[in-house]
């Protein structure tokens, strides 16, 4: 019987790639890892999380997949047990500078799919500065926002400026509704501060006039 996924985990299957080996860091339950396997979409995965108790809910859940050797479970921090034979690997629900750490203390993979939690700029900084084309890069929510970055090493790459960086390029250039919303409540957060510090903060001040000029062209349509 196939597990019934929340909203976040099936964008994010949605987004994991055809590949021979797959790896799923930090995997939680393993539902990721199950879909990738039941749609045909790897022929071996590695499931790992540093906690042996965390991990046991995934091998309860890929018990068939281990008997069949079709996955390996591994417990480790990070990338630190997993085969450099993995060519895409999938990191999600942690914060951006623990992702960037795994990835410089472990090893860059051909496939990189994250959902960093905090600090999302400095990931997309880190896989533009380390050869990564970034081809999926958007906002959604499900409770609370997401983030969701998909990329390929070498290879053509979108154009990334500074407000890409900051905002994410397909929140950008072909904006969701959530996306549309989320800029809405940062707008709404900015005005409050503002409100509360009751003088100038520059810094408040000019994130307001971004996102209120992002706003705009997303009403424009531009």
């Amino acid at each position: 019987m196939k597990t019934k996924l929340t909203k976040r985990l099936r964008i994010l299957c949605g987004e994991i790639p055809v590949c021979d080996i797959f790896a799923d860091v930090g995997c939680d339950h393993g539902y990721c890892t199950q879909y990738t396997l039941e749609h045909g979409l790897c022929r071996k995965a590695y499931i790992s999380d540093i906690s042996a108790k965390s991990l046991q809910k995934a091998e309860t859940l890929l018990a068939p997949y281990i008997a069949e050797g079709r996955v390996e479970s591994v417990c480790c921090a990070g990338l630190e047990k997993i085969p450099r034979e993995a060519e895409a690997v999938m990191i999600a629900g942690m914060g951006g500078e623990e992702i960037i750490s795994i990835l410089k203390n472990g090893f860059l993979p051909q496939k990189l799919l994250l959902q960093p939690m905090q600090n999302v700029p400095k990931v997309r900084a880190f896989l533009l500065e380390n050869g990564y084309a970034i081809l999926r890069d958007f906002t959604f929510q499900d409770g609370k926002y997401y983030d969701v970055l998909f990329a390929e090493r070498g290879g053509a790459g979108r154009k990334y400026d500074a407000r890409s960086i900051e905002f994410g390029y397909d929140n950008l250039h072909s904006p969701s509704e959530d996306f549309r919303l989320k800029v809405e409540e940062d707008i709404t957060k900015c005005r409050a501060r503002l409100e509360r510090a009751g003088k100038p903060v520059p810094a408040v001040e000019e994130r307001l006039r971004v996102l209120a000029e992002i706003r705009d062209e997303i009403a424009r349509g531009v």
